[in-house]
């Protein structure tokens, strides 16, 4: 299943219409759809193209591991704060805060990220 946000349009319904959440690392935009589709917003603001794929891997990662517990039929961005470094770590505990903060867990035992 390819659950990735990729067209234009879709990023753009996301950006207007969709609710915002906010951590101290990342900032989560959500919007009810049909499906599960993840977008990854990361800016030329956060350096070279190397970094920036780097962040959109990190991303990835830390959001693969809350994919089985994350409600069905949303569409997610996930933007990045500009900072000097980054790790798994503090994406996943802010992933974890602001989808735990929007209600967007499947049950209440579901709320910590599987190891």
């Amino acid at each position: 299943m390819d659950c990735r946000l990729k067209r234009s349009e879709d990023f753009d319904k996301v950006f207007k219409k969709g609710t915002r959440v906010f951590s101290n690392n990342l900032t989560l935009i959500y919007f009810a759809a049909g499906t599960m589709k993840v977008g990854y917003a990361v800016g030329k603001k956060h350096g070279s193209s190397v970094k920036r794929n780097r962040i959109k891997r990190l991303l990835r990662e830390a959001f693969r591991s809350f994919l089985p517990c994350v409600k069905d039929g949303f569409f997610f961005v996930f933007i990045p704060k500009v900072k000097e470094d980054y790790s798994l770590a503090e994406f996943k505990n802010s992933m974890q805060y602001m989808l735990k903060k929007a209600g967007l867990f499947n049950d209440e035992k579901n709320r910590t990220a599987p190891h």
